[in-house]
C-alpha cells in the first residue's frame, strides 16, 4: 500500500508514545497487516515525522517488506521532499554529508557530526542533496533528496546550513519566521521504488493545501513588489 500521511500523525508509537498512531489505525482497519513484521511498527517499511505529511510505504506480507526494506538498506529508492526554509539559499544546488547521532545536549534532536571530532565515533553518515526551486524575499523553496535514511535528517542538515525549515519548531531558530503554520514546511512529494515483480513504480504527491496557499501567496507578493 501507499498512503498519504497528514501532518501531526506519529508513524508507529516509539519510547513511551502513548498516542493513537498511523499502526494503530491500519491494523484496526486492515488486520491482516500483523502478518507483516513486528509491532509496534508492522508493515511500515519507513517513517515519516509527526509533522512531516507525504508518501508512506506499507508491505501486507513478510516478502514484501523484506524486499522493500533491503532497497531502502542499499540507497536504491528514491525519495524526495519539499521544503520551504528560512534565509535565502545562495547556491541552486547542493551536497550536505556529515555524520549524524542524538545530540548530547538533548535527547529529543539529532546532531550533526564532524569526522575526528570529540564524540563523532560510531556516528552514522548522512547524506541530503538539494535543489533551489525558487526564492522569496526571507525565504526559499527546496526540493530535497536524502540519499540515507537517519532520523530527522532533513530537519538537522537544513537547520546546520542555518536554513531550518519554516515552522519546525525543534530544529528552527528563536523569533524564525513560521506563517502561523502549527506543522512544519516539510512534505514527501515523490518515491520511486522496484516492486518484488521488478516493475519499478513512481508515486507523487501534491503539497497539501495550507503549504500550497503560502507558495502561492510568496509568488503573488513576488510579483506584486
Amino acid at each position: 500500500m501507499v498512503i498519504e500521511k497528514t501532518a501531526g500523525i506519529v508513524v508507529f508509537p516509539e519510547g513511551k508514545s502513548k498516542t493513537n498512531t498511523l499502526a494503530d489505525y491500519l491494523i484496526k482497519k486492515y488486520p491482516e497487516l500483523k502478518k507483516a513484521g513486528k509491532p509496534p511498527r508492522y508493515g511500515i517499511v519507513h517513517r515519516l515525522d509527526k509533522d512531516t505529511s507525504g508518501i508512506l510505504l506499507i508491505a501486507k506480507n513478510n516478502s514484501s517488506l523484506s524486499f522493500l526494506q533491503k532497497q531502502f538498506k542499499e540507497r536504491k529508492v528514491i525519495k524526495k521532499y519539499l521544503a520551504l526554509v528560512a534565509g535565502i539559499v545562495e547556491k541552486d544546488s547542493g551536497k550536505i554529508e556529515t555524520l549524524m547521532g542524538r545530540s548530547p545536549k538533548n535527547r529529543k534532536k539529532q546532531r550533526v557530526f564532524l569526522e575526528g571530532e570529540p564524540k563523532s565515533e560510531n556516528k552514522r553518515r548522512a547524506i541530503t542533496l538539494y535543489k533551489v526551486i525558487d526564492r522569496f524575499k526571507n525565504c526559499t523553496f527546496l526540493e530535497v533528496e536524502p540519499k540515507t535514511g537517519r532520523k530527522h535528517q532533513i530537519r538537522c542538515h537544513l537547520a546546520w546550513i542555518h536554513h531550518p525549515i519554516i515552522g519546525d519548531k525543534l530544529y528552527g531558530f528563536k523569533n524564525q519566521l513560521n506563517f502561523n503554520l502549527n506543522r512544519h514546511f516539510l512534505h514527501a512529494n515523490y518515491l520511486k521504488i522496484t516492486l518484488p515483480t521488478g516493475e519499478e513504480k513512481e508515486f507523487r504527491s501534491d503539497l497539501p493545501s495550507e503549504l500550497k496557499n503560502i507558495i502561492k501567496t510568496l509568488r503573488e507578493n513576488d510579483q506584486g513588489s
